[in-house]
């Protein structure tokens, strides 16, 4: 559980509440059916025509990672890399086999079987990067979808009230009318706006930051992989792969 995504969720949630109980206006005036269907329905709608089904039928589960995500464990799989460079060193680069099972890190795990194969370093090494780039390519789509819902949300928010406001002027005679008309017209500029801010936007840049993070990671394990199979010794691959690391962790045992 990311504890800083839930709680700045929570927090700008429960802000707006708070806003609008200390205001004089009452709940019900901030609840309008149509206008959530203009400005929700009418972002998905959009994005549905710039990304593939299959991608946005996944967006929930992208969105939930926003929330659930763990941090990047890099100490231990340097420390899981010194290990099998070991091994390596102590008892040769077949011996790894028998360690693949136990491998946790999946782009390792397929680098050392390719070394133990007896794969070139270079194939070993293009295979892992292709595999990264896939990775981040999935991620640059699910970043992109939120990116997308978060600048159609506004549009579509002025658009539901531009459409309030032809309504609204439409039938002027009853001119005590046109202040509640009004309000129900910006209801849906409310609603892009919270929608785009608080959900769609703020997702879209943890979801950046949570790449990022993983990349390093992916980094770590294709450098320790390829020191492995160059023969390096455990300690220089150990100091290698803690340069990724911040400072304070570097002398972490």
């Amino acid at each position: 559980m990311d504890i800083a995504s839930l709680v700045g969720l929570i927090l700008a949630i429960g802000l707006i509440i708070a806003s609008i109980a200390l205001g004089n206006a009452p709940f019900t005036a901030f609840i309008d059916i149509p206008s959530m269907l203009v400005v929700v329905g009418g972002a998905v709608a959009a994005a549905l025509i710039c990304f593939p089904l299959g991608s946005m039928l996944k967006s929930p589960m992208i969105a939930l990672k926003v929330l659930l995500n763990k941090s990047e464990d890099r100490l231990g799989l340097i420390k899981q890399i010194v290990e099998l460079a070991e091994t390596a060193r102590r008892d040769g680069l077949l011996a790894l086999e028998s360690k693949v099972a136990e491998i946790d890190n999946p782009l390792v795990k397929s680098g050392i079987q390719m070394a133990v194969d007896g794969s070139t370093p270079e194939v070993v090494e293009e295979v892992l990067r292709t595999e990264v780039e896939a990775i981040a390519a999935r991620h640059r789509e699910g970043k992109g979808i939120m990116d997308q819902l978060g600048r159609f949300a506004p549009a579509y928010g002025m658009i539901g009230t531009l459409m309030g406001l032809i309504m609204m002027l439409q039938d002027m005679s009853d001119p005590s009318g046109i202040g509640a008309g009004m309000a129900i017209a910006l209801i849906t500029t409310l609603y892009g706006a919270i929608v785009a801010n608080v959900f769609f936007s703020p997702f879209a840049e943890k979801l950046g930051l949570i790449s990022r993070n993983e990349m390093i990671t992916l980094e770590i394990a294709i450098r320790g992989v390829m020191a492995i199979q160059s023969g390096e010794s455990p300690r220089a691959i150990d100091q290698k792969l803690r340069t990724f690391l911040p400072p304070k962790q570097r002398e972490a045992e």
